[in-house]
């Protein structure tokens, strides 16, 4: 019999809206920079429910997940390995606290972002605002 196949890594992405801007994580594990509160779906949980407890475990928050922006899928947006992120919109109330793989968590401005995005997340932020701003969905994400 063969090998057993590699598949990429499902993980989730949160985009949480709050207190006039979004909630970003100074990540403490490589690879280093802000980046949106996420991680790995634990077996048996769904994507939903990995989005509202990497959030809470992150910065200390609970959330309430409003929509999907979108599932992002490039085999080189995480250094580390392949992953398929599926990023939700959410929102929340309170102040961030970094916890769990978070070294801090702070409210950004959308317009005032950090430079050192990990990841894609610049791109994500990107098609973010972009979708916020009113451009249509098959404008933003092209297949």
């Amino acid at each position: 019999m063969g090998a057993h196949p590699r598949n990429p890594f499902l993980t989730v992405d949160v985009i949480i809206e709050t207190g006039g801007g979004i909630v970003l994580i100074e990540r403490a594990n490589p690879p280093p920079g802000w980046a949106l509160p996420g991680g790995f779906v634990d077996y048996g949980e769904s994507l939903e429910t990995a989005a509202r407890r990497e959030a809470a475990e992150e910065t200390g928050l609970a959330v309430t997940l409003i929509e999907q922006l979108h599932t992002y899928s490039a085999p080189d947006r995480d250094p580390r390995h392949h992953s398929v992120s599926t990023v939700f919109i959410a929102r929340a109330q309170g102040t961030p606290r970094g916890g769990d793989d978070a070294q801090r968590a702070r409210i950004f401005p959308v317009d005032r972002l950090p430079s050192a995005l990990a990841f894609d997340h610049g791109r994500i932020l990107e098609d973010y605002r972009r979708y916020r701003d009113g451009a249509p969905r098959t404008e933003i994400f092209r297949l």
